[in-house]
């Protein structure tokens, strides 16, 4: 790293200038491009305005708690004295230990500037003790409601991680050593990326994540062998090619969320939930859902389970000549799939599932975590206004909303990385995945967030309503299997267990290690992350974890010997393997279908669409 009393030779200053030059004009497009995009909008607009009363709420707690206020401007005062010192005696060449340090998880403070050099760790220790103060802060005001401190919280977490050092090119140690060696070159491909990245994003900025060009759905991604045998306006059902000679009587249907795409499940040979579910002898069926425009703006929640898991079902007794099927579902895919047991016990045909299960899904919405924040009143009529207006709620905008529910792991760094450093993402398929949205109908999801998310409606008798059905999941004594994650942020578990104690049938509970997607997606051959078993079913979450038992591993074996032993993947009623196309289905294409490889841009007419 050159220091600043270094001379530049004259070549190397007109080398810089040209980079300025560059670097001002992609600045100059950048701003226009923003500038163009800065359209009123009511979503945005309901968010800002909640933020605004949050902080306002905040800030007149403070106001009648003149005691807390004198502490933390006291406590301030002290920490800035001692940092003072540590700062003379770091200039002194006495580093001494730091007043203050990042946890180590952290992994924005990894480089040694942070530690060594005495401008760096002086900043470091700056933002620390502030970000800790207003945390604290935030924790002690008095006489806010509930959700208000939760929003701010939240909030005031976004704009403190916002301000972080590392996040501007003069205060981070490793950014300036590469606009030193590069003469800019780094922030000028940056610069670039920005305007790429802004140019596929909706609302907010979507950062790229990984090389996109590194995979192909069917290709390296999403290659379990099989056959789409049928398809309506919203869904391809995929029938995959058994591996062993015989397989379980009972077919298997997988419903997996629309919010993203299905190939979570079917990302690698090695971490695959659908080809291990093959080699255990299941006979394997899985809902590949559209990614759906502004034609299917009228689509409801009704239609998602009309068009969805029962006429799937009912395609599946013409390919299998079985009229009864074992569900496994995921996330929201899972909330539908209790929607559609409840209906069909409703209507007197609970018998054509024999077994369900709900992987990381929310029945019971008492706590939504920190999405709620972003699911008040206010914000989601302007979400509404929104999706009323296009037809749909744009994937990418849903994308992140959800990074910035880890927005130092998803946002920021990819934020340093590619627009500071100049860096290209690195080739991750969790990660192409994760950018490989998908659009939501206006009129399922406007529907969803308040009736689920707002007014926890599913878990009332008769509180929904589904093509004319009041249903009650109390009534549903189809045997259930409920697997939720411990570090789950989008389905907490301690919600998640709450769906458990509502169905009148054998329920069985069990809790996996990690979070949304790891401890899901969690194949036996890792002995990963674990799981907890407890018999019984307390009525309280802390009560069953406080009795439950650990095991190490993956929890998918358990599955299955719960299928097995149930009878529900009955061992003693093999049948010979059924291959797809053999019954009254046609082969329609090979897996994975063309639905899956739908992107947002195509199907908005953003960039024309790939030849079938």
């Amino acid at each position: 790293m050159q220091s600043g009393d270094e001379v530049f030779s004259q070549a190397e200053l007109e080398e810089w200038n040209e980079q300025l030059k560059e670097m001002g004009q992609h600045y100059q497009a950048l701003m226009q491009e923003l500038l163009e995009r800065m359209a009123p909008d009511a979503a945005a607009d309901s968010i800002q305005a909640d933020m605004r009363e949050a902080f306002q709420a905040g800030a007149e707690s403070l106001m009648r708690n003149p005691q807390l206020l004198w502490q933390t401007q006291a406590r301030l005062i002290q920490d800035q004295y001692q940092l003072w010192q540590h700062g003379l005696q770091a200039l002194n060449g006495n580093l001494g230990e730091p007043l203050v340090a990042p946890p180590k998880n952290d992994r924005r403070f990894k480089d040694e500037a942070w530690q060594q050099e005495p401008f760096y760790r002086a900043i470091l220790q700056q933002y620390l003790l502030f970000s800790g103060a207003v945390e604290e802060l935030v924790e002690q005001l008095d006489g806010l409601p509930e959700k208000q401190k939760r929003n701010l919280a939240f909030y005031a977490r976004q704009m403190v991680n916002a301000m972080a050092p590392t996040n501007f090119v003069t205060t981070n140690p490793e950014v300036m050593r590469r606009t030193l060696e590069t003469k800019g070159q780094n922030l000028i491909e940056g610069l670039a990326q920005l305007r790429r990245d802004l140019a596929n994003s909706a609302d907010g900025l979507n950062v790229a994540m990984t090389d996109r060009s590194a995979f192909e759905i069917g290709r390296n991604i999403a290659v379990t062998p099989g056959y789409v045998v049928y398809e309506n306006e919203l869904i391809q059902l995929i029938q995959y090619t058994p591996t062993t000679d015989t397989v379980f009587k009972t077919p298997l249907l997988i419903v997996p969320p629309w919010i993203n795409k299905y190939y979570i499940l079917d990302l690698r040979q090695d971490n695959s939930l659908v080809k291990w579910l093959v080699d255990q002898g299941h006979t394997v069926f899985l809902i590949s859902w559209r990614n759906p425009g502004p034609a299917q703006r009228d689509l409801s929640w009704a239609d998602y389970m009309q068009m969805g898991p029962i006429a799937a079902m009912e395609a599946i007794e013409q390919a299998c000549g079985e009229k009864s099927v074992n569900l496994l579902s995921y996330c929201i895919g899972g909330t539908l799939t209790a929607s559609t047991v409840a209906y069909l016990t409703s209507t007197r045909r609970g018998r054509k599932v024999k077994s369900v299960t709900y992987m990381a899904t929310l029945q019971d919405f008492r706590d939504p975590g920190e999405l709620g924040v972003l699911l008040s009143e206010p914000i989601l009529q302007g979400i509404e206004a929104r999706m009323e207006q296009d037809g749909y709620l744009d994937g990418r905008s849903m994308a992140y909303t959800f990074n910035l529910l880890r927005e130092n792991d998803l946002f920021w760094s990819f934020y340093v990385s590619n627009y500071l450093k100049g860096e290209n993402p690195a080739p991750f398929d969790l990660l192409y995945w994760n950018t490989d949205g998908t659009n939501l109908p206006a009129g399922t999801h406007g529907w969803y967030l308040r009736h689920m998310y707002l007014e926890n409606r599913l878990v009332e008798p008769g509180g929904i309503e589904l093509d004319g059905v009041k249903i009650d999941l109390r009534k549903i004594s189809t045997p259930s299997y409920f697997v939720s994650t411990r570090e789950d942020h989008i389905a907490k578990w301690n919600s998640t267990y709450y769906g458990a104690l509502l169905p009148k049938g054998p329920v069985t509970f069990v809790l996996g290690g990690s979070g949304h997607i790891a401890g899901i997606v969690n194949p036996p051959a890792r002995n990963k992350y674990g799981y907890w078993t407890n018999g019984e079913l307390p009525d309280d979450h802390e009560t069953w974890l406080a009795g439950a038992e650990f095991h190490e591993g993956s929890w998918w074996p358990h599955w299955q010997q719960w299928m097995t032993a149930g009878g529900y993947a009955d061992a003693d009623k093999m049948v010979p393997a059924r291959q797809p196309g053999e019954g009254e289905l046609k082969l329609l294409e090979e897996a994975p279908g063309r639905y899956v490889r739908m992107t947002i841009p195509e199907v908005l007419g953003e960039v024309p669409a790939k030849p079938e």
